[in-house]
């Protein structure tokens, strides 16, 4: 008889003695993660973008305690008002114009810094980035001291020297101008990257078959730059046909409309025409993602990968005869951005008298005095304006980048339900243009019951939300190329999730987290167009306080002052990410 013997049912390994029980994992809340932040990012986002469209099909617009919902079709009828679609159209031609001249400049220096053996290659590749430490609308006012058609600097010198010819910057030329000139770094950043990365086989190949330099350059190497092309376009004309500041220190004065000094004229009208100002926002939305789509329709046509897995080295291109006349353009371009803009504020900042008719007369006595510095630097409105701005760019700042290291990190390195549509919605600014943001910010926190409206943390808020995708798309960068197995191990030995993220991840992070929170620093110092909407008596930071003192032209010198003194701040926040970054990186 034989002895059945009874096998042990199979099952998991058995738990060695000294190994602590396992916990038992829930399913369902760890894929609901997401959802805090969803609705965090959501309310900071989409709710003051659906209070302006919702705005703009209502017949109250949102006050404090009172704000009901009549829908109506009446407000559409401001498109019947004049200057309405003369405004759109200029907004058209100048974000056009603009980025066209834009992609001129950048893509003239990115192609020669990366490509050619251009003299003194280091330093035109700094020119390519110099404009980014002035603000367009710093450079729009300094533009305006240069060459507005009575006082003009450029024009007093041109009257010195004989020449009957007048400089109008108040015109649409001069209004292009600004623009592309001070957009041209966007540009020239992502067209160099393109560039320095392209695989040279294609080029070759065309040289071997007998094609010119030219002819190469034609049919190869611009066809295969194209998504940057198209890329840096998109990127300048959202800018541009948005921006605000240059409009309406430039535009304005030489009675050419925009949409967006119209939508800022209806806000400020007495009593305000909130309503309108929304239906015209929705415009701009509107317009802005056609061009985005249609971008996406051009490239999604073709197949557009050079770069390989082999190394590669982009092939160089002899300018011959084209040397000194390509670094010839680089040197205008410097003069005209930077060099120029900053002569114009400081020979205003020392100028005793505001008036001037001949440079002869900076040789009097007395002409000259930079008392102006010292009254600036110890008067009470600059000071609480620094104290403000600092406040308020370092607080946004380091909120920005903790919440995008957050969504960063639930989007690249977990599988929680939603995180798709939390990227979404985080990029969603891109499309948004800051002077709608602004508003849809305004009526957000005028109702909220929340009582930080006129306070700088209403200010906080707003920087975070509209700088969110440049937060994102700098962690995001790095955490996809950051391993995760060192993380896994130290989890997979004993350690909370969050430790391990705080003694592995972060730390190998450093440098990208550093760079982050250095560059939306920088941002929310250069910002003006949301605080517009924003900012009380108390509550002014310096961008603000510059443009209203210009728009008041009631204290130019000290304005001047002010505004090379800000100047020399975004050169220093300019040069820190490097500087911070390398040291963080040895």
């Amino acid at each position: 008889m034989t002895t059945l013997e009874k096998r042990p049912t199979e099952g998991p390994p058995a738990r060695p003695p000294d190994q602590p029980p396992r916990r038992r994992r829930w399913r369902r809340p760890r894929k609901l993660a997401s959802l805090p932040l969803l609705v965090l990012v959501s309310f900071l986002i989409l709710v003051p973008a659906a209070f302006v469209l919702l705005t703009a099909f209502n017949n109250g617009i949102p006050r404090p305690g009172n704000f009901a919902v009549d829908l109506t079709l009446e407000h559409l009828a401001v498109f019947t008002e004049p200057g309405v679609l003369e405004a759109t159209l200029n907004s058209l031609l100048i974000g056009i114009s603009a980025t066209l001249l834009a992609l001129l400049i950048g893509g003239t220096l990115a192609f020669v810094t990366a490509r050619t053996n251009i003299p003194a290659k280091g330093f035109v590749f700094l020119i390519g980035l110099m404009p980014l430490f002035l603000p367009s609308y710093v450079g729009a006012l300094a533009w305006s001291m240069l060459a507005s058609p009575g006082a003009g600097l450029i024009n007093i010198g041109l009257r010195d020297l004989g020449i009957g010819a007048t400089l109008d910057i108040y015109s649409m030329a001069g209004v292009v101008g600004v623009l592309g000139m001070f957009y041209a770094p966007y540009a020239f950043l992502l067209l160099h990257s393109s560039m320095s990365m392209m695989n040279p086989d294609l080029e070759d190949a065309a040289g071997v078959h007998g094609g010119s330099t030219w002819r190469m350059l034609r049919n190869v190497t611009l066809p295969l730059a194209l998504p940057a092309v198209l890329g840096s376009a998109l990127l300048v004309f959202t800018h541009v046909f948005e921006n605000f500041p240059v409009a309406q220190v430039l535009a304005t004065p030489g009675q050419i409309d925009t949409l967006p000094t119209f939508i800022y004229r209806l806000m400020n009208a007495s009593p305000s025409r909130g309503n309108e100002s929304a239906v015209l926002a929705v415009v701009l939305v509107i317009v802005v993602l056609l061009v985005t789509v249609g971008q996406r329709r051009i490239l999604a046509r073709r197949s557009f990968t050079t770069v390989s897995g082999k190394g590669l080295k982009a092939r160089r291109i002899s300018l011959g005869r084209w040397r000194l006349p390509l670094f010839g353009f680089a040197l205008v371009y410097l003069l005209l951005s930077i060099i120029l803009p900053l002569i114009a504020l400081v020979l205003t900042a020392v100028r005793t008298s505001p008036y001037m008719t001949s440079f002869a007369d900076l040789a009097e006595p007395g002409a000259l005095d930079f008392g102006a510095f010292g009254q600036v630097l110890s008067s009470g409105l600059f000071l609480d304006a620094t104290k403000n701005s600092v406040l308020v760019a370092v607080s946004a700042a380091a909120l920005g980048t903790v919440l995008a290291f957050l969504v960063g990190y639930t989007v690249y390195r977990t599988r929680t339900a939603g995180r798709g549509l939390l990227e979404g919605i985080s990029m969603v600014p891109l499309a948004i243009p800051a002077i709608v943001l602004g508003m849809g910010l305004l009526w957000t926190w005028l109702i909220m019951p929340v009582p930080l409206y006129g306070t700088l943390g209403v200010l906080v808020i707003a920087f975070v939300a509209v700088q969110m995708p440049q937060g994102l798309r700098g962690i995001a960068a790095s955490i996809q190329a950051t391993e995760r197995d060192l993380e896994d191990n130290a989890v997979l030995h004993g350690a909370r999730r969050s430790r391990a993220i705080f003694a592995i991840t972060l730390p190998l992070m450093r440098v990208s987290i550093a760079s982050t929170f250095l560059i939306l620093l920088m941002l929310s110092m250069r910002e003006l167009t949301v605080p517009l909407f924003l900012y009380t008596s108390d509550t002014q930071i310096l961008s603000i306080a510059i443009f209203d003192q210009f728009e008041n032209g009631g204290a130019l010198q000290e304005a001047a002052a002010m505004s090379v003194i800000y100047c020399l701040i975004m050169l220093v926040l300019s040069y820190l990410p490097r500087r911070f970054g390398g040291q963080l990186g040895n």
